[in-house]
Formats: structure tokens, sequence, C-alpha cells
């Protein structure tokens, strides 16, 4: 008998899929059965529309020890025998139907793919995007996401050091909530979740199986939703205490030699656990649903097969070695219940005690079908692309006040009331920490160090998916790079709307096109990775929002750069640009023209080649001792980014170079978001090393570079300043204030940040600033 339309949106498969289903099984699927192809055939679980396209990735490297795709995460080789294992996943559907949960549960769920390559979890990472805090409903959002990474992450242990927020409408109904895990394995103890061996038994450990979850990160991935409330069983419900014990007894039990194969219950739950390991190893399995232990009375085999109840785990061992894991697990309390075994025939038999629940071959589980679809350019979009300088006005407000406004945008503002909820020295390996534009983070038992990053700009692509998806590439690795690390290897979160609207997969078929340029040109593989489709309600989809966390080297550890000026007397440049001259590009999608002026428009552009240059230069200027500080000129421009090198330490700023010439566009100038630009600090006899390291990249200070020769001085950071102000103004900032006032017993206001040309252009200090 035929299902019904309301059935198969409830599992998100369309008619065609279904009779696809029939055909492939020359019967109908049974209810469990049915079940189980939605949920492997979701867009979460089996990349419909866009594993065509993720092709266009390079994915290997002589480091890369994993291919891309056919295990829990990427590993890459950092020499000294130990590998770094990394993964960058959504959870954005969830979280918008119980941010807390959702938040935490994301969280849970990566560690855990990190946890299945046998190694320890060492970092945590995260990307969040909301709509405007003057929603009521959006800050509901912000700050239970919050809370619940925060929780989370603190409970089991693992720092979370590094991550970045962005506020737009366009997330108001759908939060991005990407979620990265770092794991620390030796190369010859990675763990594999194939099922390889014949007679192998299957152990699941962990959590008790509950209704919670059904169809989530599965299910919901999906679909479009409209309807929170009917929604919330769908969300998982976790509990990091018990996930603490799971990765302790994982591991120790993985150090026994008995295990041969490990996989996280994720999205699809026990379904998805059983049917890839199986598929990994070329084998087909026996399940006995029984002898799952269970957290409620009565559950059905659909609601056993299809539970995503975290904190649990599937393990293959060979008979003989059962008991010694299941002592292990004993041991830290942690249930473990054989549940069934690896057979030759690559067919799913699935029993619930003699009675048999689904008997599928595997190969129809996994060959999810393939949509490769013609996506088109909106001429909207073309529109958008349209943007003429001279129509765009120049504020009104001076310098100072435009740039106290900026320092207070919502995507601008200091992160810091929120990063200061999670603990980033937790493990105490934690050198440079949130705020820093990479973090970084020591390799104990060596004299190395990684550095971590993750960004994303949905503006950008927004504007030029192609573009935007080369900047995002390149900016991650721009962080890695000022920080001294060589970028090593990316993994990705692609974030878009509905696919099947062509103007949706123009985006993200050019996002992943541009995206895959980048890493060819700056020679960095994707490993790993994750694709969110369907996030949009009432026909408006979010930014096309293209995630990317990065994975740097540092050979060593005291050779790495801070973001902020660290003393007072060293000169500074801009590497990256020769002069100040205004583009029209430069304020394409930049904060400053949303902020200031209420727009989204222009094409922004990007020189790889230069990118590849600058990034070389300053990573081989850190080595060598020549750069103090390096800080990527991004998000506001250079005015915010030299802000933002004067939070830390208290120290002010004055520019000297001339920039009389170029006032007449300030705003372009200062606030324009210019790629491959990075602000370096270094002592004036340093000069010359900088410059002969630097031919082909550009190098100045507001335009003072002129025929070649270097400026001198192009800046000096001059001090001491006020670390009472200092902070002040990132406090400012972080609460959307518009200015300061002279704090209480100073007599001298301090200057922060001052450009001076031919003309005096906006000296910013506290006394002109209120």
């Amino acid at each position: 008998m035929p299902v019904t339309k309301e059935v198969l949106d409830e599992i998100a498969l369309s008619q065609a899929e279904y009779e696809m289903i029939v055909e492939r099984l020359d019967r109908e699927p049974n209810p469990v059965e049915l079940g189980m192809f939605g949920a492997l055939w979701s867009e979460h679980c089996g990349y419909k529309h866009s594993r065509p396209l993720l092709r266009f990735f390079p994915s290997s490297s002589p480091r890369v020890l994993s291919q891309s795709g056919a295990e829990n995460a990427g590993a890459v080789d950092i020499g000294d025998g130990l590998a770094v294992v990394f993964k960058v996943e959504s959870h954005n559907h969830p979280s918008a139907v119980e941010p807390l949960q959702g938040a935490a549960t994301g969280v849970g769920g990566i560690v855990r793919d990190i946890l299945a390559m046998g190694a320890r979890p060492i970092a945590l990472l995260n990307s969040l995007r909301f709509g405007p805090l003057d929603s009521p409903h959006n800050r509901h959002l912000f700050r239970r996401v919050v809370e619940g990474i925060s929780w989370y992450g603190n409970c089991i242990g693992v720092p979370d050091v590094a991550g970045e927020i962005y506020f737009d409408e366009s997330y108001s109904h759908n939060p991005l909530v990407n979620a990265m895990c770092v794991g620390l394995v030796a190369t010859d103890k990675l763990a594999s979740a194939a099922a390889g061996r014949v007679g192998s038994v299957l152990l699941l450990v962990g959590a008790e199986t509950g209704r919670d979850g059904i169809h989530g990160a599965s299910g919901l991935a999906s679909r479009t939703f409209e309807e929170e409330q009917e929604l919330r069983p769908t969300v998982q419900v976790g509990n990091p205490f018990l996930e603490k014990v799971l990765i302790e007894s994982c591991l120790e039990a993985l150090e026994t030699g008995c295990v041969s194969g490990l996989q996280d219950l994720g999205a699809a739950g026990l379904t998805s656990a059983a049917i890839e390991s199986a598929y990994r190893g070329g084998r087909g399995l026996i399940l006995d649903i029984s002898q799952v232990h269970r957290r409620e009375p009565g559950m059905s085999g659909y609601e056993v097969m299809l539970s995503e109840s975290q904190e649990r785990m599937l393990l293959v061992t060979a008979p003989e070695h059962v008991e010694r894991v299941q002592q292990v697990f004993r041991k830290w309390d942690v249930p473990c219940r054989e549940i069934g075994q690896v057979i030759q025939e690559p067919r799913a038999h699935v029993l619930e005690g003699d009675r048999p629940v689904a008997q599928l071959p595997i190969k129809h589980l996994t060959e999810a079908p393939r949509y490769r679809l013609n996506g088109q350019q909106s001429l909207e979009q073309r529109d958008r692309q349209r943007l003429v300088l001279d129509e765009i006005p120049l504020p009104r407000s001076s310098v100072a006040d435009t740039l106290l406004r900026m320092l207070a945008a919502p995507n601008v503002a200091s992160r810091r009331s929120v990063y200061r909820r999670y603990d980033h020295q937790v493990q105490t390996n934690t050198v440079a920490g949130p705020g820093s534009d990479a973090a970084v983070l020591r390799i104990k038992g060596t004299g190395k160090a990684i550095a971590l990053s993750i960004d994303g700009n949905g503006r950008f692509c927004y504007l030029d998916p192609y573009r935007g998806g080369q900047i995002v590439v390149a900016e991650v690795c721009r962080n890695l790079s000022s920080t001294g690390a060589e970028p090593l290897a990316l993994t990705d979160c692609l974030n878009f709307g509905n696919p099947e609207r062509p103007e949706i997969y123009y985006q993200l078929e050019w996002s992943i096109r541009g995206m895959a340029r980048a890493c060819r040109v700056l020679g960095v593989p994707v490993v790993s990775g994750n694709v969110s489709l369907y996030n949009e309600s009432q026909g408006q989809a979010i930014y096309p929002t293209p995630v990317v966390g990065g994975l740097g080297l540092l050979e060593d550890v005291t050779r790495h750069a801070k973001s902020s000026f660290p003393e007072e007397g060293l000169d500074v440049y801009l590497v990256g640009q020769r002069n100040l001259r205004p583009r029209a590009s430069d304020l394409a999608g930049s904060e400053f023209l949303q902020a200031i002026h209420g727009l989204v428009a222009g094409r922004p552009a990007i020189n790889l080649a230069l990118e590849r240059r600058v990034q070389a230069l300053c990573r081989k200027a850190i080595a060598q001792g020549i750069v103090a500080s390096a800080h990527d000129c991004s998000d506001g421009g250079l005015a915010v980014a030299l802000a933002e090198c004067t939070f830390a330490e208290g120290i002010g700023f004055r520019g000297v170079g001339s920039l009389s010439r170029l006032m007449a566009r300030w705003d372009c100038s200062l606030f324009g978001e210019r790629q491959s630009r990075i602000v370096v600090s270094l002592c004036p006899e340093s000069v010359s090393g900088i410059a002969a390291n630097g031919n082909g990249t550009g190098r100045s200070f507001a335009g003072a570079w002129q025929d070649g020769r270097l400026p001198v001085p192009p800046g000096i950071i001059r001090g001491p300043g006020s670390l009472r102000n200092c902070r002040c103004l990132e406090r400012c900032a972080g609460t959307g204030a518009r200015g300061l006032r002279k704090q209480p017993g100073e007599t001298n206001p301090t200057t922060l940040l001052e450009f001076r040309g031919d003309h005096v252009v906006a000296p910013l200090s506290f006394e002109n600033a209120a």
C-alpha cells in the first residue's frame, strides 16, 4: 500500500524518491525500512544536492592521512609521530528549535566524531550567526546558544579557544550554529569506523536510548520549517558529564588494542552508525535491537533505530576480546551491550529477538540519489553588484566619531562578554586564545604548536558567491599566517538555503568553486566538512554562508606573533597594499557600508596571487623574529584593525604617513575591506629585514609608500597609553555605546589612535570622543 504524502514529508522524502526505493527493493518498504531510508537519504547524511559539487575541493597533500569523507574527520600529520584530527559540523536546525540543547548537543556530536578517530579532543571552536539583537526572539536564541556551548564544553573539559559571531536579518529565523573540534592522536593509533572482519561483535556503549531526537539532525536538515513548537521533540538532549566519562572510557578501550572500529551515534542514530560502519568495511551486519539498553519502556523498533539520543558510541571488536573491552566500561560505569555482529553478505538484518524488523541491502541505503541542478544567478544579485563610489556620500560625522560607531557595530564589537564564559585554559595548552586572529595551542612534549581559526562571510557570498568563496578561504589562512603558522588543511561547513531553487543552487555551486580555487592557489586541502541546506523559512533564505575552519603548524611555539601591539616604540606597517587610494570594491559588502549607510551592495575583489605572497612574507618575517605583532585587516577595515591592536596592552597609536591626498574618500581608505592586508609592528632596526623579504607584496602605511621606497617612519606606536581606557573602549564597543568620557582622576586624555598627514585628520582621544 503506497504511503501518504504526509508520511513522506515527515521523513523528508519525495514521492519520486519513494518510488526509487520501491524499484530498488522490488517491493514496498515496511515503516522501519522507510524510516532508515529517510534518515540515510537526508541531506545531512546523504549529501544529495552537494556531493557532486564537493569533488571540486582538493583533498590530498603529503600530510593528509585520511581520505575526505571516508572517516568521521580529517587527519593531518604534524610530525613527531602525531596527527591532528579536526572537523566542523552544523547544528543549525536543532538550535533554531531548542537553542540550548541544540547548541550543546552540537558540541557533543562533533567531539564524538573526533573521538571516533581515536583522538583526544583538545580544542573547540564555534561560528555563530543570529538575527539583530533588538528582537526578543533573537536575543533568546543568542543567549541560550551561548549558554549551551559554554555549559557542554566546560563540563567535558575541552577548551573553547576561538570563534566568531555575526548578526544579520537573514539569520533571524535560521540561526547558524557551527561547531568545530580538534583532537590529537599518535599517527599509529588512528582509529577507523570500518567494520571489516567477519564475525566481529558490535558493542553499543554509553547512554540509554530514548525517544529524543528521532529524525532530528537528519530530518530537520532536509526541510524548512515554520512551527518550532511541534518540532521540539526532534531535538536531542545532552549529558556532558556522561560524555566526559565516555571519552575517557573509549580512549582506554582503544589503548587495549582490542577495538578494531569506533563510530559515533549522531544523526540517524543507530541506523547511520551501524550501516556506515558496515559500508566502510565492505560488509553486512545483524543487529538485535532487543539488546539495546533503553531509557523508556515500550519503544518500537522504528524509535530504537532512529533515536538520536546522545553520548553513545558503537564499537567493533573480535569475539575473544569482548570481555576485555566490557571490563573497561564496567570500570567507568558506562553501559556496554552486545547488539550484533559483522557478516560477509552486504545486507542489514535488523531483528528484535527472533522477529525480523528490517532486511535491506547496505548499498541501497548508502547510495542516496544525486541531484546536479542548473543554478542561475538572479537578476537581483546582478543589481546588487552595482556600486558607484561617487554615489555613496561621506558620513557627516568626523573620522573619530565614525570609528567609535564602527567599533560599536554588532559585527565589530568586542566578544569578550561571550568568550569569557568559555574555559579556554583547561588542559593548559592554550598559548593564544579568544580575541586573537587565531588560537595557538602548544603540543606538549615537542617544541611545536598548532594554530586554529574559523571564519565565514555570508555578505560577500551573497554579493558574489565565487569571489566570496575565495575570500573566506583566504581569510582563514591569513589568520593562521598572522600568528606565523603555515596553513596545513581546512574543514568546511556549507550553510545555504533550499538548493531546489535555481538561485540558491547557483550560490552553492559557485561558492564551492571559489573556495576550491583559493585552496589550490594557497596550497591547502579540504579534509573534512559538513553541508547544511534548507536554511530558510517563510520563503526567506539565509545569506549563503560557507564557514571554514583552518589548521596551521608552528615549528617553534616561541616564534608566534600576537595580534595586538606588544610595546611602545615599534613601527607599524600595512603589508599588502602600496597606497590607500579608494576603490569601490573596497566598500563592497563591507561592515561600514551596512552599518553607516544600511547598504549591502558591490562586488568584492581579491587577488589570490598577492594573497599568497603576503601570507608567505608574514610567516617568514615572524619566523625570523622581525615582526612583533600581526593582525589581519578585515571587518571594519584599517581603522578598526589598528584600534583592535591597541586593546590588549593599553598602548596608543599615532600614524604619521601622508594622508592628505587620499582623504577625499577617507571612508573607503580607512574603513574599506580590501583583502590580503596584514597590520604588522616591528622594531625600527628590523625595517630592512621586511623590505628584503617583501618584494611584490606592497608595504605601506596610510599611503606613504611612493615610487617603491619604504616610508620612514610609516607609523609609530606611542605610549604609555591607559590600560583602563583601552579596556573601557573595548567595553564600550561591546555594549554598543557611542562615546567615551575621561575617567575620574585622569588629568590628561590618552590618544589611542591618531592619523596625521599634511592635515590633522582624526585624533581620537577620550576628551573629544565623548
